[in-house]
């Protein structure tokens, strides 16, 4: 290409790139004249339902115009748009399992885009309790991985709080083997996740099988602990070695490529309907048979479709037996007719029910699946 020919190109991206710019100062006026309506009703700044159909519009209409860009590209692009103008109402503030650098860090940022103030806290009772109490706006706790199942921690926790979940995110979780020096020699203990632990099990087998495996709180605090000692080596993401200046000794040691954790965001509001929804509930039953099979029959009565089933034991601390609760999700919204028949008569027939919230599946949102290259 001749140096004339890519200047012409360069100018008319240039003239875009003006015309985009005046758009979206003029996004942000009209977006800044809505929040100021939304504060003097008490309404809520950060409302995901607008937000996904949003997203999903864009992507259509990239779609319709045979556009190059993928899916996640679009989704990811407006969803900063989206944080950037909802700052001009306010920064919501996040709570997550720190310390920075964790996966629960890169949900966040992948969910609400950087015009956001994140706080890192030690346990997940303290991410889920300052939510409670309104020091943040929501609360962000992983909930179930591809590989390892349910994060047993958070469903107790979502039986216990009175926040419903606003939103949900899945992003894709590619492990790399961090340390301070570039090397496999000398390597006195693997620090990391307990989860992450496992769900590498068959790389540290094959590559490093007499090494001892310390499970800890997080890999946040795996990979700041190899980046004070070098004798260790840590499993943790590509954010956590930015963060804390490791080497990349191997990437991608996960036992399944396509490793995903699901994200549960613990907001103080039940978003609209937006089309793209999920419902989920805690049940438990009398200790009978087909009392189950009864329970859920109007799910199968009324269309709806059942995502996820599984059991968790709970104990009271006043008593010594257990008790069972089911966890289940199934699509659509709780005001839809025939989600709202099918709950109606469920709860009827439930011995316990919590209705955790109809919130939007942020499905176009997220990392690519080769993500870190």
């Amino acid at each position: 290409m001749k140096p004339e020919e890519l200047k012409k190109y360069r100018d008319l991206i240039d003239d875009i790139d003006d015309q985009l710019i005046e758009l979206l100062v003029q996004r942000a006026g009209f977006v800044k004249q809505v929040g100021e309506k939304k504060k003097i009703a008490n309404l809520p700044v950060f409302r995901p339902e607008r937000e996904v159909a949003i997203i999903e519009r864009m992507c259509k209409k990239n779609k319709n115009l045979s556009g190059f860009l993928a899916d996640n590209s679009i989704a990811t692009i407006w969803l900063e748009i989206i944080s950037g103008c909802r700052a001009l109402e306010r920064k919501i503030e996040i709570s997550y399992l720190g310390p920075p650098g964790t996966y629960s860090e890169l949900a966040a940022r992948t969910l609400f885009g950087h015009q956001v103030i994140l706080h890192p806290y030690d346990s997940l009772d303290e991410v889920v309790r300052v939510a409670e109490i309104g020091k943040t706006d929501l609360a962000l706790i992983p909930v179930e991985n591809s590989t390892e199942g349910t994060v047993g921690k958070s469903l107790d926790l979502l039986l216990k709080t009175s926040l419903p979940i606003s939103a949900e995110l899945s992003i894709p979780i590619h492990h790399l083997l961090l340390r301070k020096i570039d090397s496999l020699d000398s390597i006195k203990e693997i620090v990391a996740h307990g989860q992450s632990l496992s769900q590498c099990q068959n790389w540290l087998d094959k590559n490093l099988p007499n090494i001892p495996r310390v499970a800890l709180e997080s890999n946040g605090v795996a990979a700041r602990k190899a980046s004070e000692d070098s004798s260790l080596v840590a499993i943790a993401g590509n954010l956590a070695k930015k963060k804390y200046e490791l080497n990349t000794i191997a990437s991608r040691i996960e036992n399944d490529s396509s490793n995903r954790t699901r994200f549960a965001a613990l907001g103080n509001f039940i978003p609209d309907s937006c089309g793209c929804d999920q419902t989920s509930l805690i049940l438990s039953v009398p200790d009978k048979a087909g009392a189950m099979l009864s329970l859920i029959k109007p799910l199968a009565q009324y269309g709806v479709s059942m995502k996820r089933f599984e059991s968790r034991p709970f104990r009271k601390s006043s008593q010594l037996s257990w008790e069972y609760y089911f966890y289940l999700d199934i699509d659509g919204h709780e005001s839809d007719p025939s989600v709202a028949e099918a709950l109606k008569e469920i709860k009827e027939r439930a011995g316990f029910f919590k209705n955790l919230g109809s919130y939007p599946r942020f499905e176009k949102l997220g990392l690519p699946s080769d993500w870190p290259k």
